[in-house]
């Protein structure tokens, strides 16, 4: 009980489809306290969850933070050393605390461990910033029972942070709004002599795209150009401060110049679909490169 006590759950939501963050919350073990972080001024379920979650607390942000700052912010409230931050799109497995509890004993050297997906996926929940150690990993990974593993990075969507391993509880970088911020932070972590592993033991299921306006189709074209402006964005910058702005610039050259001269292709087409993805990138890109910050909000720059 005491070791389960040491642990807080943080998730973060922004107009989260209610049935699908009722999933989420559901699947976490009752004597567990979670945050919910609502990344806007108001969190129009907040009587539903009160009331059925006795362990549950709701803070809302006041305006869109993004997932890092948004994280950030939950953190700062969390007073056990251990936090699971959680995506609202994630259901854990009906063992997956009882599993937990052997990470939490007190004396791990771990600072970061990230899990594992019980549905079937192309993707990788963890990795390595080096291509060919990388390719290595990715050919064994499915053919192993994966228990735990010291990676370079883990995806963000669900991640046990030890926070007695940071001096403070503002992990992420507030410059990302969106992409990259798990791989900016175990990146420093690594560089800082932490250790970053990904365990087999911490199955959860994750639905993918829908933790915010994701689940809403009627935002679903908002929802893809922020996605694509984020990622173009956070893309360059995270190799521009991991590495140099040389680098940056070598390794997006091809993603630049090919978003620029799709935008133009499809808007002579009249594709409207194509050319807002495209040029969405292309904008996300140049901002990025020209150093300005991450400032698209779906609509509107602020």
């Amino acid at each position: 009980m005491k070791k389960i006590n040491n642990l807080t759950v943080v998730i973060v939501t922004y107009l989260t489809n209610k049935r699908i963050l009722l999933k989420c919350v559901e699947s976490i073990d009752k004597k567990i306290k979670v945050i919910i972080v609502e990344n806007s001024k108001k969190f129009i379920h907040k009587k539903y969850f009160l009331k059925k979650f006795s362990n549950l607390e709701v803070v809302c942000t006041g305006l869109n933070l993004g997932y890092g700052k948004g994280n950030n912010f939950g953190l700062d409230r969390v007073k056990t050393d251990y936090a699971l931050i959680l995506n609202p799109d994630i259901i854990c497995k009906s063992d997956f605390f009882k599993k937990i509890k052997k990470f939490i004993k007190g004396n791990n050297k771990f600072s970061i461990i990230g899990c594992q997906y019980s549905n079937k996926t192309k993707y990788l929940p963890a990795g390595f910033f080096d291509k060919k150690k990388h390719s290595i990993f990715q050919k064994n990974f499915f053919k192993k029972n994966n228990k735990l593993i010291k990676v370079d990075w883990v995806t963000g969507c669900s991640m046990l942070i030890n926070l007695k391993k940071f001096k403070n509880k503002k992990i992420f970088d507030k410059n990302y709004f969106l992409y990259f911020e798990e791989f900016d932070l175990c990146k420093s972590t690594n560089e800082k002599g932490g250790h970053v592993y990904s365990s087999g033991d911490l199955k959860v299921y994750h639905l993918g795209f829908k933790g915010s306006l994701g689940s809403n189709n009627l935002l679903k074209e908002e929802a893809n150009k922020l996605r694509d402006w984020h990622w173009m964005w956070s893309y360059f910058y995270f190799y521009k401060k991991n590495y140099n702005y040389l680098y940056a610039l070598i390794k997006i050259s091809g993603k630049f110049f090919n978003s620029f001269f799709k935008a133009i292709f499809y808007t002579l087409i009249f594709n409207k679909s194509d050319r807002d993805k495209y040029l969405f990138r292309f904008l996300g890109l140049l901002f990025s490169i020209l150093g300005l910050k991450s400032s698209y909000r779906g609509g509107q720059f602020y």
